[in-house]
């Protein structure tokens, strides 16, 4: 039996950034709306942290951005890394058509915390901490909202609509019956930190050898790393032992290797399970999936935040009206999925062209690698490095801000 009975207007489960922007969105253009979050808190490490230009692009369009850019950040103008022995230039940000051509790593959770405190600024926005989602309530063929778990107990939150926030693991997709389409990876990746030290180098960047991938965050004190393993191989990786890890981080970057003992233990390397899998369909009666929950996407470029911030603010723009006259129809969930799904399969595609043509061949080989003829070209006409930036950058079809703030 349930303790409590919540009416909302829209129930987001999830306060990830597809969940906390829709959230916001919606609050701010006066639409009642429950962001469930099963954590206490949003500090968890080893996240999407990169907020690309296009995400500065919408904190510009809502007055956000010089508050934004006041939190500790650093920035990535170009993306740079090194193909056996040759430095190449993947992208450069420096042309891009926005007012931030940077690319911004901020720890997700600063990120999180800014929209849920403009949130709360919106007598409708209702953020709910430590509290999970474990069901949908469906009635006359339609969901009515979901069943959830709180520090005070049992809820029952009752809504016009419900969007599914919740990531790669979504419950209410499960428990709505979705069917997944698993595209695959052929990696997994492993996350920890080194710290930074004076005379580092500055730029964020990648390194490509025979069987080895890593690529390093510039974080300003510390470097976030990220070391590309085959699919699966964590076990063979501990196999051979913390100390053959850390030698081989030290031959992907060696100026590390006076500090590799900061990796103490297994518990300093956080494994990220690469899935790349996306819905089919993204919504029944009642019911819309969003960000993560309707197509998880490859590390690589980390546009997976960013893309499923443009599916919240796509569905805010879309939804807002049928939400404010309490008539949300299948036609306006389809017209989400219709608006989003180019610009999803689109990065999906390069991602797995990528994948296949270059991750698995460079994790299977023993032979040093050089640039392939794509990337020389970058190399021999700078001008073709604005085409990867942009699309890292901005993305396919993105999106602005079309609901309006209500008036108090």
């Amino acid at each position: 039996m349930t303790s409590k009975t919540i009416k909302t207007t829209c129930c987001i489960t999830g306060g990830g950034p597809a969940g906390m922007m829709l959230g916001f969105l919606l609050a701010r253009a006066g639409i009642s709306v429950a962001v469930l979050e099963k954590h206490a808190d949003f500090l968890r490490d080893f996240r999407g942290d990169t907020i690309h230009p296009s995400t500065l692009e919408l904190m510009h369009e809502l007055g956000l951005l010089d508050e934004f850019l006041k939190l500790p950040h650093s920035r990535v103008d170009h993306l740079s890394g090194l193909i056996g022995e040759t430095s190449v230039t993947i992208a450069d940000f420096s042309h891009l058509p926005t007012h931030c051509k940077f690319v911004a790593l901020m720890p997700q959770w600063d990120f999180l915390d800014f929209l849920a405190e403009h949130g709360r600024k919106y007598p409708g926005f209702d953020l709910h901490m430590r509290t999970q989602a474990t069901a949908l309530i469906e009635e006359g063929g339609r969901i009515a909202g979901v069943r959830a778990t709180s520090p005070d107990g049992d809820l029952e939150i009752r809504a016009d609509l419900t969007v599914g926030c919740d990531g790669r693991h979504s419950t209410l997709r499960a428990c709505a019956g979705f069917q997944v389409e698993d595209i695959g990876a052929p990696m997994d990746v492993l996350w920890f930190r080194i710290s930074r030290r004076e005379g580092d180098t500055a730029e964020t960047f990648g390194h490509i050898e025979a069987a080895a991938m890593m690529v390093m965050l510039n974080r300003t004190d510390y470097w976030q790393c990220a070391y590309v393993i085959p699919k699966g191989g964590i076990d063979q990786v501990k196999a051979k032992g913390l100390p053959a890890f850390r030698e081989s981080v030290a031959f992907m970057s060696p100026f590390l290797r006076d500090r590799l003992d900061e990796i103490k233990s297994w518990d300093d390397v956080k494994l990220l399970t690469v899935a790349v899998d996306r819905l089919p369909r993204w919504h029944k009666p009642g019911l819309l999936c969003i960000g993560d929950a309707a197509h998880a996407m490859s590390p690589i470029g980390g546009v997976g935040v960013n893309l499923a911030i443009q599916d919240a603010v796509a569905a805010a723009n879309i939804l807002y009206g049928p939400l404010k006259a309490g008539k949300v129809s299948e036609a306006d969930l389809a017209a989400v999925q219709k608006r989003r799904t180019m610009p999803m399969r689109l990065i999906q595609w390069i991602q797995v062209k990528i994948q296949n043509n270059l991750l698995s061949r460079v994790l299977a080989s023993r032979e040093r690698p050089t640039p392939p003829f794509a990337v020389k070209l970058l190399d021999w006409f700078p001008v073709l490095r604005r085409f990867p930036a942009r699309l890292v950058g901005l993305g396919v079809r993105p999106e602005h801000v079309h609901t309006l703030e209500a008036k108090a």
